[in-house]
């Protein structure tokens, strides 16, 4: 399967279980353990982008940027909807998400900056942001899926 197509359906996949919501078949730890392991082989391609590649990484993190920060704020709608206790609770993952996001934006600044020998440095510094954000996001996602949907 080709990356972007991989990268197309972790997309998908991984805004499903919110766009779901109750209607759901899997359980909620089930989802995220299938997106784990997406997340996995989606962060596999990402190590096998070249330096003439740099404008297609640059876009597919771009693009799986957009996807999280989509899921990101139907998180917090959800937390919206939620009790003040958790609202409470929530808003500092909530915001330790966004200031992973705004790393992540930093690190692809840093992509779109990089140069033939700085490449390999940068490359693994966007994907270990990638890495920490999407494992950040989920368990955000899990931690409010107990509190919320018991």
């Amino acid at each position: 399967m080709k990356t972007k197509s991989k990268m197309c359906l972790f997309s998908l996949l991984s805004i499903a279980p919110l766009a779901l919501g109750c209607e759901r078949e899997q359980t909620t730890s089930q989802q995220i353990e299938q997106i784990k392991a997406e997340t996995v082989e989606a962060g596999q391609d990402l190590k096998n982008y070249t330096f003439a590649q740099k404008a297609e990484f640059t876009q597919e993190m771009e693009s799986q940027l957009a996807v999280i920060n989509a899921d990101l704020d139907a998180l917090t709608a959800k937390v919206d909807r939620s009790s003040d206790a958790i609202k409470a609770q929530a808003k500092p993952k909530l915001q330790a998400l966004r200031e992973q996001t705004d790393r992540l934006n930093k690190q692809l600044e840093e992509v779109r900056n990089a140069t033939e020998s700085t490449w390999e440095t940068v490359k693994t510094g966007t994907k270990n942001a990638y890495d920490s954000l999407v494992e950040g996001f989920q368990q955000s996602r899990q931690w409010l899926s107990d509190k919320i949907e018991p």
